[in-house]
């Protein structure tokens, strides 16, 4: 999109995550605004035929950086696929209403309705990078958070899905819609 900007946090152990992306945030409006720029968060602040903005996050656990680590991701992938909706509810603070503009399937997203996952695929909803692949060990990117999204929410989401394959104690009760 015109004007977009990107950048990194990280690497972050745990939710350290969301506190270093929260005053990121924080940093980035204040700067912003001595110089007269507006700052967004917006997944899709502006239609048009051009990429969103997403809250990818990289992941991985000691488990999935070890000696066969390839197959301890694709185990996590076929849980993340399992917990698709859920995900997507947690993703963006509007329960997946603001992801909906920006997953479309296309300008490098997967459709928000579908889950796939692909080495290199900038398309995919989880994506293992080339070189993680080559080495059968390291991280997978999921690419499906939006850009206004809450870190927290999207480790939790992560670890009880990829690590823990445990949903039975969340609480639904202030999120924006139920799975």
């Amino acid at each position: 999109m015109p004007a977009q900007w990107e950048y990194q946090v990280g690497p972050c152990p745990g939710t350290a995550m969301g506190d270093e992306l929260w005053v990121s945030r924080y940093i980035l409006h204040r700067v912003a605004e001595d110089f007269g720029v507006i700052v967004t968060l917006d997944p899709k602040p502006m239609p048009g035929d051009w990429n969103g903005a997403g809250g990818h996050c990289n992941f991985s656990t000691s488990r999935m950086k070890a000696e066969n680590g390839m197959k301890v991701m694709e185990e996590a992938i076929q849980r993340l696929e399992k917990r698709h909706k859920e995900h997507i509810i947690l993703y963006d603070p509007s329960g997946g209403v603001d992801n909906s503009r920006r997953l479309t399937g296309l300008h490098e997203t997967a459709h928000i309705d579908q889950f796939f996952w692909g080495v290199a695929h900038r398309g995919a909803s989880i994506r293992i990078p080339r070189g993680v692949a080559q080495a059968g060990r390291g991280y997978l990117e999921d690419r499906r958070p939006s850009s206004n999204g809450d870190p927290y929410l999207v480790c939790e989401a992560l670890v009880r899905t990829a690590v823990l394959d445990d949903w039975t104690d969340f609480d639904w009760t202030n999120m924006p819609s139920k799975p």
